[in-house]
């Protein structure tokens, strides 16, 4: 049996998001495609990150919703509500580059199957982008391209 690349099992198509796009952006692209992470890219198409579901909800954690009570089927805030939208808008404005993971595990077209699981379970990753020699993401590896390999290779 041949030994498997990476270049072999990757999503050729990578959704990839500038690192000037704001978080109201990112998280609509990870919705509209279903996904929940992509390499964010520079203006000169180099790969400088990585943005996730996770990014964008622990930078949630930073906004503090209104507390309020019900008194007779009303609600009443017990802080101003104009506040915590003006700050919402402001969190979802901040740019991507603010919240994504600059240390990025990435690989190689020519790396060994076997060394992405490596990768992955070594560093906790759900999916490991696939560079050029230049620094571009020409694909992409999730779990789920991992556990199809196995599957068509058996």
């Amino acid at each position: 049996m041949v030994d498997l690349l990476a270049k072999d099992i990757m999503t050729k198509k990578v959704v990839t998001i500038n690192q000037g796009a704001s978080i109201k952006q990112l998280s609509e692209l990870l919705i509209d495609n279903n996904i929940s992470g992509v390499p964010v890219v520079n203006d000169e198409g180099k790969m400088v990150g990585i943005a996730t579901e996770g990014d964008v909800i622990v930078k949630n954690t930073d906004l503090h919703f209104p507390r309020y009570f019900k008194l007779l089927d009303s609600i009443i805030y017990l802080e101003s509500l104009t506040k915590f939208k003006n700050s919402l808008k402001k969190h979802l404005a901040i740019k991507v580059s603010e919240i994504m993971t600059t240390k990025v595990v990435s690989c190689f077209p020519e790396t060994l199957v076997e060394d992405v699981v490596n990768l992955m379970v070594n560093n906790k990753v759900n999916r490991i982008p696939v560079i050029s020699q230049g620094g571009e993401p020409i694909g992409i590896i999730t779990r789920a391209d991992i556990v199809k390999s196995m599957v068509q290779n058996k």
